[in-house]
């Protein structure tokens, strides 16, 4: 990847083959799509996720990790940093482990928090001195719906509402230096860990659907759109939010 510059930000002169985005979670569903349509704009991805991505293409590479290991992904950093000039990171990879909350455990918490928070604080740590010296960096993390509540959630949505927490305060430290960090959170999407939780076409799901204000269910391509609004580095402006990509349903209340 040749290298993004100070002076071509200001002069608003981009070419995505300059730009690496790291995907967590990019090798399915939303994760892998982003990666796809990125890949059409000329961007180098790296994939880090448990599986290798279904697909092949020369800008696109693959790190087998488990995000809920803390020394694997240390270890990935690192390599991460070495090898790429990364512009864009997206934390994408997430579990549910739902349960109602007499079954609920601290481990439960632990785990995600690591999956969702730990694992991105690491890999921005060890990205971030590329993007401050570029004075140019997009974060964006996938939330959810879930972290204004949701039921069988004790552990999900209390670390969903943790990345946006940690979005704004990262927002906050790294406006100064061209870096954006935003959140896109997700209401109910057709992915295998909406179905993991809903039969797939089954009367639950279109019963769900019909009480969502659009009417229907999201889908990939739904939130993905948004992950390109906040990776375009013409939208320097906006930075520190949280884009719902719901169909409304986070005006009011949604059960699934």
């Amino acid at each position: 990847m040749s290298e993004f510059t100070k002076e071509q930000a200001g002069a608003n002169q981009f070419d995505a083959s300059q730009f690496t985005a790291v995907i967590t979670g990019g090798n399915q569903g939303i994760g892998a799509d982003l990666a796809d349509r990125l890949l059409e704009q000329g961007y180098t991805v790296v994939s880090v996720a448990r599986k290798a991505p279904e697909k092949c293409h020369a800008n696109l590479h693959s790190l087998k990790v488990d995000l809920l290991d803390q020394a694997a992904v240390s270890v990935a950093a690192e390599e991460i940093k070495k090898s790429f000039n990364v512009t864009h990171l997206v934390h994408n990879a997430g579990l549910i482990w739902p349960n109602l909350l007499e079954e609920a455990k601290p481990e439960d918490i632990t785990g995600l928090a690591q999956l969702h928070l730990g694992s991105a604080l690491t890999l921005l740590q060890a990205t971030l001195p590329g993007m401050k010296e570029r004075q140019f960096g997009r974060v964006m993390f996938n939330a959810s719906r879930a972290a204004l509540g949701a039921p069988t959630r004790t552990a999900y949505s209390a670390s969903k509402a943790g990345m946006i927490g940690m979005a704004r305060t990262w927002a906050l430290e790294l406006a100064q230096h061209g870096i954006t960090v935003n959140v896109v959170a997700p209401g109910p999407i057709l992915t295998d860990n909406f179905w993991g939780i809903i039969e797939k076409d089954s009367p639950q799901q279109e019963a769900l659907a019909k009480r969502i204000p659009v009417g229907r269910i999201g889908t990939v391509k739904d939130v993905t759109n948004a992950f390109l609004f906040f990776c375009n580095p013409e939208n320097s402006f906006v930075t520190g939010q949280t884009l719902y990509v719901c169909g409304g349903a986070s005006v009011g209340t949604l059960t699934l």
